[in-house]
């Protein structure tokens, strides 16, 4: 009985010092991987290009092997369609990525929405929502549109 009682109080305690660093990397990535998901979810198709944009976003930002961003990318699909709201999301991404960091992925944001060629009013306000709760000023993400923009040579 005690050491039922001791597992059960074990499974309660947070993990091991050693472990949370990487868990906590590993709970950015699934945030960072669900906005750009978001994004490719905003269409009422998922278009081939959104998909590899995402998979391209996700091997830049985190430099992982073609197939750890393509488990990471199959993760974020499942918990962007279980997910009530953004904000835990961009809450996670607020405490661990300065403005840059911000600044870059809103970029790869928008190579994921123009990834197939036109940007629909759905995919703009996603984007528009998540850059207002990433608190990226208003120019700082027209600029990332528009370098985004030039990049997939809609400009």
């Amino acid at each position: 009985m005690l050491k039922t009682l001791k597992d059960l109080f074990d499974s309660l305690l947070p993990p091991a010092a050693n472990a949370a660093p990487q868990a906590a990397e590993h709970r950015l990535q699934l945030a960072t991987a669900v906005m750009l998901v978001e994004v490719m979810r905003a269409d009422a198709s998922f278009h081939d290009g959104e998909r590899a944009a995402v998979l391209a976003a996700l091997r830049e930002k985190f430099k992982l092997a073609d197939d750890e961003a393509q488990r990471l990318s199959d993760l974020a699909e499942t918990t962007a369609q279980q997910a009530t709201d953004l904000f835990s999301f961009t809450a996670r991404i607020n405490d661990h990525f300065e403005m840059p960091q911000k600044l870059r992925m809103v970029e790869l944001m928008w190579r994921v929405a123009y990834a197939d060629g036109h940007l629909s009013e759905h995919e703009r306000h996603v984007l528009w929502r998540v850059a207002d709760l990433l608190h990226v000023p208003q120019g700082a993400y027209v600029n990332a549109r528009l370098r985004a923009q030039q990049d997939a040579g809609l400009a």
